[in-house]
């Protein structure tokens, strides 16, 4: 056994045999039970019965001898069992915890054991939270003896600094300071040297503060090195902020932290480094305070690294996945001064959607906007990117004689056209200037202005359960008369209110005049502020107008509490029971900005639950779903869908609220979310699923796929009922409760205007025809995929002897007689 090993162990021919010697002797009563105990640990390895009562009875009586110990016996008592852990890192994972409150209040060490302590701390093999327990313990011992009582010891110290330098288990700035702590125990040092290990010497990003160190080591530098080494986050005080900046700026180090984060942001195929975390750990703290003290000392340089690097660190699917750099660069982001800050929260906040991630972007935007005495959501719309656009959202460039035009047409088309000297205009670069660097940087122009324009569609559709109010002047200037969110603005339906508090509802173009005083506040349209008469109005002025809204909104679904949920009070149960397929059903939330955890065979993965924010973050809605049955290796292929819940957000914290306290706009807006959800992944509308020969789904396929309609397929009903009298088969086109019935030459067609599947007169046989992409050329007032296929396959079966596809000629044929 190793403890019966440990006298001869301890042996070694030099001073301090006798110190080990006398620690064992006097400690054997200790090395007795730890013997027992892990004899039973070997007991219950093997799930012998009893033998976890016996090891808890080790453990209670090893802590109850040494609480009753004096003073005096506890030394050798803890000596013993450093020596014992030395020798075996198991005894220590056992019975470490039992021993550690004796560290607390064990003292008066001298000289030589002090000595023989640190050596059997520093021989201990694991990384673990024993090892930066006794570490610290050893400090603590060695900081009470008198400077030349501690000589016998600096060996063993300095080498613990270095181990602790390399070692990745402390947390926060837990290990810096661990290492600046045993510095000041050592004979001092030149001021501007550092241990060595304390820069990293082969992380790439660590380059231009090693070749800083090497060619101009200072005492200034060094001294900065040391601050940044125990930043601790995700946001460090004040304190330690000021005194970053007095570092930084006596160094005169801030082009040396820029270059340091520029290369930190490199893809990892460009450099070297080894597998696991994107930095190495036991140099994450001095990585993340180089961040920050970039950030406050050359914020306007060091945003876009710190975006990049967010973005390298913070997508959860990618091997460079490091969430605490990405939470550091986040956070740090939200501590520049400088537009350009905001402006890479802004496109951080259209790609991130690690759950943690977007709490710390919350925040960052959050402390960004305190900063200046506004709402989050009043900073995001004011440092909206203009882009260098003209008002009408174009910009135009004259390169070679030819004219490059830029132009936002719609809410999703960003266009470029090239005028030649003779008038002619064309969609690609002709070869005079196709190789134009103003011609590469108006493309990538392009590209960013794309992305501007998806991110302010996704921003302005939330406005809808947020339900803002703006002055007439604050609204002009950041969404009217924006180049960019101009063109979302101009489709869009906006209520104004007068000075006598009557809403009046107008699109853009319509809308009073600015120099207009009776109109004072201006919210955005939703339909559930408004009558069905007023609905239908302005269905048809968006029909009639031809304008295609950015996203549903004069159709768009309205969902009110049911007698059924004020029956079940605290939950909803209208979208439960589902059967969905369950990466389609999981892509689609996260689309959506909701948050979810994946089914699957690990921990937790047994119950889903996707949680979507609204109304500015004040309310969270939570889809329950789990998977449809136990027969799948890594994740189900299909869910069952289940209960909705509501919570109001108090502080940091979500409580659980009944429905009926739910704001109505935020209550509708959540599901018509889930709505969504259902409609499109359900199993229901899938057009292959009759024919895949399953009866494990057929009855609810069934059902579900020629059931009754939910509200986004009322919506598309109404929708059909002003596009139909204009297609030119509208004489062959009736609607009913639930189908669009088309009168073909062959047969007459039933499609369900919610799952867009198809029954034949008169037999009410299933027609499937799985559409190809593309659509209809048909002009829809909102986009939506479903409406669009409803509309291709009526257009198709009203020509049904046009129809040369045999597979769906087969189908229509096969019970005709």
């Amino acid at each position: 056994m190793p403890l019966d090993d440990l006298p001869a162990d301890c042996r070694r021919d030099d001073t301090l045999d006798d110190v080990r010697l006398d620690a064992l002797e006097r400690g054997a009563w200790l090395l007795d039970l730890l013997r027992r105990g892990m004899a039973d640990a070997r007991r219950l390895r093997a799930g012998e019965p009893g033998s976890l009562r016996a090891v808890e009875r080790t453990r209670a009586e090893i802590s109850g001898r040494l609480a009753a110990l004096p003073a005096g016996e506890a030394r050798p008592a803890v000596l013993a069992f450093l020596l014992a852990a030395a020798q075996d890192a198991v005894i220590a994972w056992h019975f470490g915890a039992n021993v550690t409150p004796a560290l607390a209040t064990t003292g008066g060490f001298g000289p030589a054991e002090t000595a023989v302590l640190v050596r059997a701390v520093l021989e201990y093999e694991r990384s673990d939270g024993w090892f930066t327990d006794v570490t610290k313990f050893a400090a603590r011992v060695a900081e009470e003896l008198p400077a030349e009582g501690r000589a016998a010891a600096d060996e063993w110290l300095r080498a613990l600094q270095e181990r602790v330098l390399a070692d990745p288990g402390f947390a926060g700035g837990e290990r810096s300071a661990l290492v600046r702590r045993l510095e000041r125990l050592l004979p001092e040092r030149d001021p501007a040297l550092l241990p060595d290990g304390m820069v990293p010497g082969r992380q790439w990003w660590a380059a231009p503060l090693r070749d800083r160190l090497a060619e101009a080591p200072t005492a200034g530098l060094a001294a900065l090195v040391w601050h940044l080494a125990v930043f601790s986050g995700p946001r460090p005080p004040q304190r330690w902020r000021r005194e970053c900046v007095r570092l930084v700026e006596a160094a005169k180090a801030g082009e040396t932290l820029v270059a340091c984060v520029r290369e930190m942001a490199v893809e990892p195929e460009e450099v070297e480094r080894g597998h696991g975390d994107y930095v190495d750990p036991a140099y994450k703290d001095l990585a993340c305070g180089v961040l920050w003290a970039a950030a406050l000392t050359a914020g306007a340089e060091t945003a876009p690294h710190l975006e990049r690097l967010a973005g390298l660190a913070g997508m959860f699917n990618r091997a460079t996945w490091d969430g605490r750099l990405a939470g550091a660069a986040i956070n740090a982001l939200g501590a520049v001064e400088d537009p350009a800050g905001l402006d890479a929260l802004r496109e951080l906040d259209a790609r991130l959607r690690h759950k943690a991630l977007r709490k710390q972007l919350d925040t960052a935007i959050g402390t960004a906007a305190g900063r200046q005495g506004i709402t989050p959501r009043q900073l995001v719309e004011r440092a909206v990117p203009d882009h260098g656009l003209a008002p009408g959202g174009t910009l135009t460039r004259t390169v070679a004689g030819h004219t490059v035009t830029l132009a936002v047409e719609d809410a999703v088309t960003v266009r470029l056209t090239y005028t030649a000297p003779d008038g002619t205009a064309r969609r690609t670069a002709p070869p005079a200037v196709r190789d134009a660097p103003e011609v590469a940087e108006t493309k990538a122009l392009a590209k960013r202005v794309r992305a501007t324009l998806a991110a302010e569609r996704r921003r302005v559709e939330a406005l809808l359960s947020a339900d803002p109010e703006w002055s007439y002047d604050e609204w002009a200037r950041h969404y009217r008369d924006h180049p960019v969110v101009g063109v979302i603005t101009r489709d869009l339906i906006w209520d104004f209110q007068d000075e006598a508090g009557e809403w009046r509802a107008a699109l853009p173009a319509d809308a009073p005049p600015a120099d207009a005083p009776k109109t004072v506040r201006v919210r955005l349209w939703h339909p559930i502020h408004h009558t069905p008469d007023e609905i239908r109005a302005w269905r048809a002025t968006v029909t009639d107008r031809g304008i295609r809204q950015p996203f549903k909104q004069a159709f768009r679904e309205i969902y009110l509490l049911t007698p059924a949920e004020e029956e079940t009070a605290v939950y909803s149960n209208r979208f439960a029971a589902h059967i969905v397929h369950y990466g389609r059903f999981y892509a689609l939330t996260r689309e959506r900005g909701w948050q979810s955890n994946f089914l699957g065979r690990h921990h937790a993965g047994s119950f889903g639950q996707a949680r979507g924010t609204f109304g500015d973050g004040g309310w969270r809605a939570t889809f329950e779903h789990t998977p449809a049955t136990e027969d799948f290796d890594w994740a189900p292929e299909h869910a069952a869908t289940d209960r909705i819940v509501f919570e109001r957000r108090a502080g940091k914290r979500w409580t659980e609220v009944p429905l009926r306290e739910v704001p109505p706009v935020v209550f509708s807006e959540a599901m018509r979310d889930a709505d969504l959800f259902v409609g499109v992944t359900s199993i229901a509308a899938d057009p292959d699923w009759a024919d895949r020969g399953e009866d494990r789904y057929a009855e609810y396929w069934r059902t579900a796929t020629f059931g009754a309609l939910t509200a986004t397929a009322e919506t598309r009903r109404a929708a059909l009922e002003r596009i139909l009298p204009r297609l030119r088969i509208a004489d062959r086109c009736e609607l009913t409760d639930r189908f669009l019935k088309v009168k073909g030459d062959l047969r007459t067609y039933r499609i369900h205007l919610g799952s867009a599947n198809i029954l034949m007169e008169p037999d009410d046989s299933y027609l499937c025809i799985v559409q190809a992409r593309g659509g209809t050329k048909v002009h829809l007032p909102f986009e939506d995929d479903r409406l669009s296929l409803i509309l291709s396959k009526a257009l198709l079966l009203a020509a049904d002897t046009t129809i040369t596809d045999e597979t769906i000629l087969r189908q229509i044929r096969r019970t005709v007689p």
